[in-house]
């Protein structure tokens, strides 16, 4: 499992980097222009959309819907991940997540189908948890994150933590090694997600405090209309999925393109995962504008919401990115330092778009690869939950769902296993 995930995403590394960085320089472009995301993007629309209406599995689980664990039949892993090469190289404001997530846990009862083990519900959510660690362990920098990741989205507690805990946790040691030694040992590049900041970590103050507090409830207010508005798309795709997938992919692109034309930079700030982005964001945040920041968060919230909705991937690396961006952008208001305003922006995007506290705030310590900046990570990400969870009692959403799967009326990430 671990060696079909490094090699997958070996294959999404090369296929974006030929998108965006060969065959514009091919056709003679040092950088892709202005346009450029728009027919990748309508490309993307209309064959994930054949994809959701012909093959087993719909392509996988809609994004908005947030991230689920549990192994999916054998027969759709091939729509899952066709949809996510046709999504993720191509523009999708969508990391790979989730993709890796069905992958794992679908080879997982693959493997079991082939070894005539007999299925049982036990045994299908431990290897589906499993099989989900080992694939996703080292995209997030460390296997630690993958195995906290599965467990709280399993959602489970006391005996039950235990039996699905040490599965995850030996599955994703194990795929952290596997890709740490074919990086080393092939010489392809399977990135992970780590940042480096560029500035140097500040002693938290009070002021760094309170506006990781005041930030929390905005971005969680924010995050959960993001977040609302991926589930109204995905309605709107359902009712005509070829026809309605192509739509929502190409305003997607236009959002990238208006950014592109606005700011002078790059189209692939947002029409892409973010995880690049956030390197360089992270690495030089005074070489970012506020007028650039301004432009980045409004046109990547709305691609990232019309993409939950229509393509296929994951919620995580764009909340990432877009917590961080306003950070960056809040950062000159008094009292506050740049570091815990990347740090407290990050755990309450996070926390917002998937609804695992804990993981979040281990994923952006873990990211940061800095414990100085865990208090105000962990009280930002605390607030942005309690306020997401009370805009979520206050609002009503009818339930995501698609062709070929299982309507769901939880919020995203919240406890219960499903399908990918």
């Amino acid at each position: 499992m671990s060696l079909v995930a490094f090699w997958f995403l070996v294959a999404l590394h090369e296929l974006e980097h030929l998108m965006w960085d060969g065959l514009p320089q091919t056709l003679g472009w040092d950088a892709p222009p202005w346009w450029w995301p728009l027919p990748l993007l309508l490309v993307a629309g209309v064959t994930v959309g054949l994809v959701v209406t012909h093959l087993p599995g719909a392509g996988g689980h809609i994004p908005a819907s947030g991230l689920h664990t549990g192994g999916i039949s054998p027969k759709a892993l091939p729509g899952v991940i066709l949809a996510a090469v046709l999504s993720l190289p191509l523009g999708a404001t969508l990391g790979p997540e989730a993709p890796l997530i069905a992958l794992g846990g679908g080879l997982a009862l693959l493997f079991r189908d082939l070894a005539q083990v007999p299925a049982t519900a036990r045994g299908t959510a431990l290897l589906g948890a499993a099989g989900a660690a080992a694939a996703v362990a080292v995209i997030f920098g460390s296997p630690l994150i993958a195995a906290v990741m599965l467990i709280e989205v399993a959602g489970v507690g006391g005996p039950q933590l235990f039996a699905v805990m040490l599965p995850a946790l030996l599955s994703s040691g194990v795929g952290s090694l596997v890709f740490t030694g074919f990086g080393r040992w092939t010489g392809f590049d399977a990135p992970s997600l780590s940042v480096k900041v560029g500035v140097p970590l500040p002693r938290l103050d009070a002021g760094d405090v309170l506006w990781a507090i005041l930030m929390a409830v905005a971005i969680g207010v924010v995050v959960h209309l993001i977040m609302h508005g991926g589930q109204l798309t995905s309605r709107f795709v359902a009712k005509r999925p070829v026809v309605h997938t192509a739509l929502c992919a190409l305003a997607a692109g236009v959002c990238a393109a208006v950014y592109a034309l606005t700011t002078g930079r790059s189209p692939a700030n947002v029409a892409s995962s973010g995880q690049g982005t956030l390197s360089q964001l992270a690495a030089d945040p005074h070489a970012w504008g506020v007028g650039a920041l301004i432009a980045v968060l409004l046109c990547t919230g709305v691609a990232y919401s019309l993409c939950l909705g229509s393509l296929r991937g994951g919620p995580v690396f764009p909340s990432l990115f877009l917590g961080c961006a306003v950070g960056v952008l809040l950062a000159p208001l008094p009292g506050l330092g740049v570091v815990p305003a990347m740090a407290a922006g990050m755990a309450a995007a996070t926390t917002s778009a998937l609804r695992l506290p804990v993981s979040s705030i281990v994923l952006v310590v873990l990211v940061l690869d800095s414990v100085a900046m865990t208090p105000v990570v962990i009280l930002a990400a605390v607030v942005a939950f309690v306020t997401t969870q009370l805009l979520q009692r206050g609002s009503a959403v009818p339930p995501v769902g698609g062709p070929g799967e299982a309507p769901t009326a939880r919020p995203p990430a919240s406890g219960a296993s499903g399908s990918v």
